[in-house]
Formats: C-alpha cells, structure tokens, sequence
C-alpha cells in the first residue's frame, strides 16, 4: 500500500507530536493497525495510554490522512490525496492474508450520495468494506 501522505508540520503541543507519531507509524507499517498496536509500538516514544492514540488517529480522520476500518476495529493511512474532501473511501481485505487495498470510484460514490438522498439522510463520510480473497490468495 503506497502512501499519499502530507507531514504534519512539528507543533509545540504534545498533541502534534503525537499525531505525527501515530502517522509516522502507520506510514512505516504499510497496513492497517488497530489502536492498541499502534500503543505498544510506539510506549518507547512516550505515548502511555490508549487516549494518546485515541486522539491521534481522531485528529488524522478529521484531517483525512487516515480510515478507520470498522470490520478489522483498525486504521489505515489513506493512499489517496482526495479522500480528505469528500470522506469517501472503498477497501478491498484479504481475509486469507491481511491484504488491504484502497480505491474509489465514482460511480459507488453517486449511488451512495443517491442512497442517502433517497433516505433523507447527509452523510460526513463513507466507508466500503469489500472481504473476500485478493488476486494471490485465490489463485494459490
């Protein structure tokens, strides 16, 4: 999974440090990690508890550089600079080798936005989830 990623500027609050760090992470990583992975990884940088990650990876969805990935309970770095306008994302996961893949695509986008028109409702952002077998797990 490559990385469209744009580095956080360094801040004085602890908060942006933080954030750049659980960024940093995720960037290294190349696949998506839940919270509490992302903690012990980075303990020997001074990040102690669950809320210090908790508030990272909020502050990187709102920013849009990250996806929380709800059927994995895991976060992943977006790969496209895009995502970060509309809050639309599409993931393809491997459930035989943990493969995960982003992409969009606009038709799935209208008929979303179609969808939620027809119930009366906006939506903030939209996650698809795709589970099923990648290219080389079916095939081997």
């Amino acid at each position: 999974m490559t990385a469209a990623v744009t580095v956080i500027a360094p801040a004085n609050r602890r908060h942006g440090r933080n954030r750049q760090l659980v960024l940093d992470a995720l960037e290294r990583a190349q696949k998506p990690m839940g919270a509490y992975e992302l903690l012990e990884l980075l303990r020997n940088d001074g990040l102690r508890s669950p809320l210090q990650v908790y508030r990272a990876l909020e502050q990187l969805i709102d920013d849009g550089t990250v996806h929380k990935i709800e059927s994995l309970s895991a976060f992943a770095l977006c790969t496209h600079a895009e995502c970060g306008n509309h809050g639309h994302a599409a993931f393809a996961i491997c459930r035989a080798c943990g493969r995960t893949s982003e992409f969009h695509d606009a038709v799935l986008d209208r008929i979303l936005r179609r969808l939620a028109r027809k119930e009366g409702f906006r939506t903030t952002a939209t996650t698809v989830e795709l589970s099923g077998l990648c290219e080389s797990c079916a095939n081997g």
